[in-house]
Order: C-alpha cells, then structure tokens, then sequence
C-alpha cells in the first residue's frame, strides 16, 4: 500500500502523524525509528529491560552532562536518557523531561520511583508539553522559565517538529539556557533539503526523515537563534538511510549561549548510525 500522504505541513497534521507513531512504539518495539547508538553500559544496569526496548533515538547526547548540572530533555520519550543524565548530575543535580505523547510519559513514569530507589537519589522530572513551546505544559502551567537551564538535551526529536515551527523551537532552546549554557543535540540530517512532496509522506514524517534539517541548515538555525561558538562531536560516516538518492545521517553537536566558559568533555566514542 503507498504511504498515506500528509493533506499539508500544517503543525496540527505533521503532530498527529508523529504522535500516532510514537504511541504505538511505546506500546510496541519499533526498530524501524532508531538506528544503533552505544551507550555507557555502567548507566544502563538501572534501566528496566522495558524503557531499553522502547528508546528510539540516534545519538547519546548524555555523554556530555556534567556533575550537579540541570539538564533539560526535549522529547524524552520513555525517560532513557533522562535516568542516564540522573545519575552523571548526581543528587545535586537535576533532569527535566519534556514530551507531547501520554504513552510515552506513563512509560517513563512508570519506573521513577524504581529506578531513584536504584541510583540512590530522585532527582527527575517529567511534564506533558511541545518541545516548541516550553513555557507552559499541555495544561497551561509554567513549565520552564528563562534562563534557568545548564544543559538542554535531545535525541533524534527536533526534526519531528513542523516546518513553521521549527524557528521558535531554536528561540525556546536559547531562552531557557542560562548564559553560558549549551545545547547538546542528537539529531539526523540529510544530504540535500528534502522536497516538499517527501515532506507529506506521514510514514517517512514520523521515521525521522521527512523532517530532517539539510546539514548545513541545522548549524545555521542555531546562528539564526543567537548561539555562538558551536560545535561538531559526532557525525555518522556512513548514511544511516539513503531515500530517493538523499542521504540521512546522524550528527551531534553543542551550541553555547554566549560565552562558553569551560570546555566541553572529550568526546568518548561516535554514533554508529
């Protein structure tokens, strides 16, 4: 069966067919969203097999959280890298989860409890909210105020946000940072600008691909948005996936507001996607 087409990129149409999906893969493995990312073994021993099975993501922006720091994860799905960055801030730090899909925050609020009992400390958040808009969650609370943020994290969710959205995401990454704080992201890009009629596709939308920044766009959207030094940690050498002759592969880099102050940790590893 051909791929159900989109009617338009209007926000509402392009949510509807991210949230369908990211429900059913809280609810059911779905390795078609993901591709393979190594993680720290040593913070995984604490995760349920369930919250492991159900991670979709392309990158491990965790890996450069630092002790005592807040850290705010935009689309945090079932809570993997939230209870990852829980236990590198330690009990003095703090992890705020951010994400639109019910399924998925029951899933990551399901073990809270358990999983603080195991690190020794409870020291994560969830709320219910768009990552585009995070001054108030889904219910009209104020949720993140500016500049209140050390770290804002995500993997593999910004290219799930419409087009038209995509700018005043950058301006509410930068807003919530605190000066000289940064954004570590995990995200995928492609090799040219995906053309519109790729765009309507809700299969290709909701897979990560459909959405993606062209590679030289997503560094640029953060110097549209006001950060300065910025920097790339990893880049997939090989294409995770090549649709209709486009290349799509995984990047991570950190942006910082202002001046950065300290240097980021070295790198350990690479995205194997």
């Amino acid at each position: 069966m051909p791929a159900e087409k989109l009617p338009s990129l209007d926000p509402s149409c392009v949510t509807d067919a991210v949230s369908e999906t990211y429900a059913s893969g809280a609810n059911a493995v779905q390795p078609e969203l993901c591709c393979p990312v190594d993680y720290n073994a040593e913070y995984l021993k604490v995760l349920p097999q369930e919250i492991l099975d159900k991670d979709y993501g392309c990158g491990d922006p965790s890996k450069y959280v630092n002790s005592g720091e807040t850290v705010l994860d935009l689309g945090s799905g079932g809570g993997k890298i939230c209870y990852i960055a829980s236990q590198v801030v330690g009990a003095e730090g703090k992890v705020i989860g951010v994400d639109m899909t019910p399924d998925m925050l029951a899933l990551a609020e399901k073990y809270k409890q358990e999983v603080g009992e195991k690190i020794g400390w409870h020291n994560v958040e969830f709320h219910r909210g768009r990552i585009e808009n995070l001054k108030a969650d889904a219910d009209g609370n104020p949720m993140i105020a500016d500049d209140s943020i050390d770290v804002v994290v995500s993997n593999c969710v910004l290219n799930l946000v419409a087009p038209s959205l995509k700018k005043q995401l950058f301006e509410e990454i930068f807003r919530v940072l605190k000066p000289g704080g940064r954004a570590v992201i995990s995200d995928i890009v492609s090799s040219t600008e995906v053309p519109e009629e790729m765009q309507k596709d809700s299969e290709l939308w909701a897979g990560c691909i459909s959405g993606a920044f062209e590679e030289q766009a997503f560094t640029q959207a953060f110097v549209n948005s006001g950060f300065g030094d910025i920097e790339l940690l990893t880049r997939g050498e090989e294409p995770w996936k090549v649709v209709e002759g486009i290349e799509f592969r995984s990047v991570t880099l950190a942006a910082w507001k202002g001046e950065s102050g300290t240097s980021m940790p070295d790198a350990k590893g690479s995205c194997c996607c």
